[in-house]
């Protein structure tokens, strides 16, 4: 737990972490775990010039479908998506933010990407490309590039100081984006929550954010490990 903290630049106690982990614990196993929509396609807004803003009033004809980067869809495939959108669940009924969403990171050539596998809010991207050019702009990219959270109390100010910031909901005052990381230290993901109130996400949320990004780990290997196997047939 203290590895975690230290390693994502969070500047919470060990007790705190432990805490939201058994939090999020009494939650999950009050989270029925069943009757979600498609668990493999959802909505995408369309892209703004050089695909880097979205429109978020504009979707695509098309929803995205991420089952092809797993070799399609599968009984293992569903049991990881189903138990990803069951620790969204346990989580927002702890940290009621408007919008919290987990990326797995997937190889692409050129440069990894950060693929959104379960979210709850409006539609937004689905790939945040790990490039540098990309992380100058985009606090999922920045995270998933170099493991260290964030966590912004006022969107406004941190723009106006020059804070990287990638706008899909103008509403939006306050995020935290957090690393996964596997047993190695590697970063495999992010999670990502917004609210529209500034300063929402106090120590408590943080702490409880900090939980989901350990409880994925485990489940980020078994989807990365998933997507290798498939990758000779994509």
């Amino acid at each position: 737990m203290a590895d975690y903290l230290q390693q994502a630049g969070l500047a919470l106690s060990a007790a705190q972490l432990a805490a939201a982990q058994q939090a999020l614990a009494v939650a999950l196993a009050a989270t029925p775990g069943t009757g979600y929509p498609d668990l493999y396609r959802y909505p995408v807004p369309k892209l703004g010039e050089g695909g880097s803003c979205s429109l978020i009033d504009e979707l695509e004809a098309e929803p995205w479908d991420i089952a092809p980067q797993f070799g399609g869809e599968s009984p293992a495939l569903a049991q990881q998506l189903l138990a990803l959108q069951a620790l969204l669940d346990a989580v927002l009924a702890q940290v009621p933010a408007d919008w919290l969403g987990v990326y797995c990171r997937l190889p692409r050539p050129g440069a990894d990407v950060l693929l959104k596998l379960a979210y709850r809010g409006l539609p937004s991207r689905a790939e945040f490309p790990l490039s540098e050019a990309f992380a100058a702009a985009s606090n999922n990219s920045k995270v998933g590039r170099s493991g260290r959270g964030v966590v912004i109390d006022d969107v406004r100010q941190w723009q106006s100081e020059g804070g990287a910031y990638y706008e899909c909901d103008p509403r939006v005052r306050s995020e935290v984006c957090l690393p996964v990381f596997d047993a190695a230290g590697e970063v495999i993901g992010i999670l990502d929550a917004e609210s529209a109130q500034p300063g929402f996400f106090h120590a408590g949320h943080q702490a409880m954010l900090a939980a989901l990004a350990c409880a994925l780990s485990a489940h980020f290997v078994g989807l990365r490990a998933l997507a290798k196997s498939a990758a000779p047939a994509l």
